[in-house]
């Protein structure tokens, strides 16, 4: 009996520690549990702009805009009916909401700790004051990280460029493989995979948005006749404008912007053609070709004409 008293007043002296202190602990935790989850779930319906019901009529709209991005900066309208802009929007808002996810995770984890810490009776003020300082030390330590997540974040926000876009990011240009928090990777020309670190990112260059110039450099004679050439040249990328492959990439007609350099053995024209982005190149080698091959049949001087008329004449039979 007296082991049995014992056992019953050990119990209610210490019922706090094994009931209270318990249940309340593991109220915290589900509560974070249930909160995280949730919040979580919002972040993905913001994310994707899409539920389990709707997602067969969503998938037949591409571009629709997700929530998450409504309010920060769009593309023109064009851009935006385009699938390689649904698939950077998704891309962009897939990313943001990784970071909010990981915000709510830490934030839950933070004030879950601190609450089973003053359950337990533990002076939470020392671990605050602590937190600070080591925060403060691993902001020095890790302050080129932070910067690169930082300026990832505004690149994100302010859509700078997206996968598929053709960026000069200072040392590295090409086609944009993927962006990160961290790192934004791209493939250049002649096949190499640049890791550009965000933080290190002083300019972007990005040839992809809304429209591009397709600059084309004639080079004539001295000795022909300029206005001649001119308008030889203008005809020439009329023409091949009409072609549908062609006409499906241009914006606008073909301007003679005149002569741009006068040298000793050359005169060169410049003429400027509006294109969808990422097409001027392939634009500027078809007109430049035309414009050759029209020069030859109406009788315009180049330099070299000889070496020039080969080249015109062996990529045409390719």
């Amino acid at each position: 009996m007296d082991v049995y008293n014992l056992a019953f007043e050990w119990t209610e002296t210490n019922r706090h520690w094994l009931l209270e202190v318990p249940i309340r602990i593991v109220a915290y935790i589900l509560v974070v549990l249930v909160a995280r989850y949730v919040l979580h779930r919002m972040i993905d319906r913001a994310a994707t702009g899409r539920s389990r019901k709707n997602s067969a009529s969503d998938d037949q709209a591409p571009a629709r805009r997700p929530p998450l991005l409504r309010g920060l900066r769009e593309r023109g309208q064009s851009s935006a009916a385009s699938a390689r802009a649904a698939e950077r929007r998704q891309q962009r808002a897939k990313t943001i909401a990784s970071v909010l996810k990981s915000t709510v995770s830490i934030v839950l984890l933070i004030w879950v700790a601190l609450g089973i810490l003053n359950v337990l009776g533990v002076n939470i003020a020392p671990f605050l004051a602590s937190a600070g300082v080591v925060g403060l030390a691993i902001g020095f330590g890790a302050q080129n990280l932070v910067r690169d997540f930082v300026t990832g974040v505004f690149m994100l926000l302010e859509d700078q460029y997206g996968v598929g876009d053709t960026v000069d990011l200072g040392d590295a240009v090409g086609d944009v493989e993927s962006v990160g928090l961290r790192v934004t990777t791209v493939r250049d020309i002649d096949g190499t995979l640049w890791y550009v670190r965000n933080g290190e990112i002083a300019r972007v260059g990005n040839m992809s948005q809304d429209y591009a110039v397709a600059r084309i450099e004639i080079p004539v004679a001295p000795t022909a006749d300029v206005e001649r050439a001119e308008k030889v040249a203008l005809d020439a990328a009329h023409a091949a404008i009409d072609d549908p492959k062609i006409a499906a990439k241009v914006l606008g007609e073909p301007e003679m912007l005149g002569v741009q350099e006068v040298r000793s053995d050359q005169v060169t024209l410049r003429m400027t053609v509006k294109t969808r982005p990422g097409v001027q190149w392939s634009v500027q080698r078809r007109l430049r070709r035309e414009i050759l091959r029209a020069f030859d049949e109406n009788g315009v001087e180049l330099p070299y004409a000889g070496r020039l008329l080969a080249a015109v004449n062996g990529s045409a039979g390719e």
